[in-house]
């Protein structure tokens, strides 16, 4: 996959694609082949798709790791060597695998506890295993329905749509379309299962500033998500919806920020930032910076912040490099105290709410009974007509979602 003649191969063939038709879900279930907002009609699903990033597992891996992560985009290798460092300092494995294997066995084990028989399988967009390559061995194992659990819980391009094109593309590579349907759960940002672990972690982080003296009037939460552009963040989730200039991505994590700061007996400010962008600088993306933020907080007398990484399921390299590096160092250079929360990973909540989720798709659960901690949700199993839509790319035929 990594090697530039077989990069020709993919994007020829993504090319040539057949378009689905406007009002039509590619490779679905019977369930959800008409594009209903919420299914009605349980199904009989053979087996789930854990699908995730991907990332490389040593030294060797890590440039053509980031040659497949940036395909198409026209980075320069030098570019790509700038952030091969962050991988290099952890040996050139990112942990996101095996984090992958972990939640996978931990998947498996709360399925096998609740007496389910559904087998997880595990693809990744960017390296080994690929989602290709769980497809055949879907096909091999004779499972011709399978339901997707994306490693990422809000609305956009990157977190939703181009997984799900990814599978589209995956099923026309592997000759499997026609063969293999394919559903999604749905975006889980305001699934307890997903937000009551962050605000376990909140608490004790809150409580770890206390032990330290420090008021929370000279405290600030900073929730943390992962920066995209900002064109890419105007058009997630329904347009119809009005979500405004951010679109459905800052106002999902918005809301679960609220949620969070509710559930603290101490209440100190807060507020949304951004980290990990790639773009030029050109481009517009979405901001503050944490390390911007925290830098000015310090000039206005913070004197300790809680950094909440709402937008990870996991402590991948977003989160080890970013966060447990850049920001810790920003902090330490600005004189701020900094503490910074986990993520899900397996938290017990948050193995069982995936599950959870399956149970719900499967058997179709009716509205009222779904559970969302927000306004905003629950959130469509079938993601609706140009929703997050990618302006440079265009719409590209995706799985899971009424075309285009």
């Amino acid at each position: 996959m990594s090697d530039s003649k077989t990069q020709t191969q993919t994007q020829t063939q993504a090319q040539t694609q057949p378009q689905t038709e406007p009002g039509t879900v590619l490779a679905a279930t019977a369930a959800s082949k008409a594009g209903p907002e919420h299914v009605t009609e349980p199904t009989a699903y053979d087996a789930i798709l854990l699908a995730s990033f991907g990332g490389p597992e040593g030294q060797d891996d890590v440039i053509p790791f980031l040659r497949n992560v940036t395909r198409g985009r026209g980075i320069p290798e030098e570019r790509l060597e700038e952030v091969a460092h962050h991988y290099r300092a952890f040996g050139g494995i990112s942990p996101i695998n095996d984090q992958n294997r972990e939640l996978k066995a931990a998947l498996e084990a709360e399925l096998a506890r609740r007496g389910i028989d559904l087998p997880v399988l595990w693809g990744n967009r960017n390296w080994e295993p690929y989602i290709k390559d769980a497809f055949v061995e879907a096909n091999e194992r004779g499972f011709t329905k399978l339901l997707a659990i994306g490693t990422s819980a809000y609305s956009s391009y990157s977190g939703c749509r181009q997984y799900r094109e990814d599978y589209a593309r995956a099923l026309d590579e592997t000759g499997l379309s026609g063969v293999i349907q394919i559903d999604k759960i749905r975006q889980f940002f305001d699934h307890p299962g997903f937000v009551d672990p962050f605000i376990e972690g909140l608490r004790n982080g809150l409580a770890d500033v206390a032990a330290r003296g420090i008021a929370p009037e000279q405290t600030h939460v900073l929730f943390s998500t992962h920066s995209i552009p900002s064109s890419d963040a105007e058009r997630s989730g329904p347009q119809s919806r009005g979500f405004g200039p951010d679109g459905a991505y800052a106002a999902q994590h918005l809301a679960v920020a609220e949620v969070v700061m509710a559930a603290q007996e101490t209440k100190p400010d807060w507020s949304l930032v951004y980290q990990s962008r790639s773009g030029p600088p050109t481009q517009p993306w979405l901001e503050p910076d944490v390390n911007d933020a925290i830098t000015e907080l310090a000039a206005k007398g913070i004197t300790a912040v809680v950094m909440v990484p709402l937008g990870f399921v996991s402590d991948h390299m977003e989160v080890k490099w970013d966060l447990d590096t850049e920001a810790m160092e920003t902090a330490e250079k600005v004189g701020v105290y900094a503490v910074r929360v986990p993520t899900p990973g397996v938290h017990a909540a948050f193995v069982s709410g995936l599950i959870d989720l399956v149970i719900e798709r499967r058997d179709a659960a009716p509205l009222e009974s779904r559970p969302s901690l927000t306004a905003l949700g629950p959130w469509y199993d079938v993601c609706r007509a140009r929703c997050c839509e990618n302006v440079r790319l265009g719409f590209k035929p995706a799985a899971g979602g009424v075309a285009p």
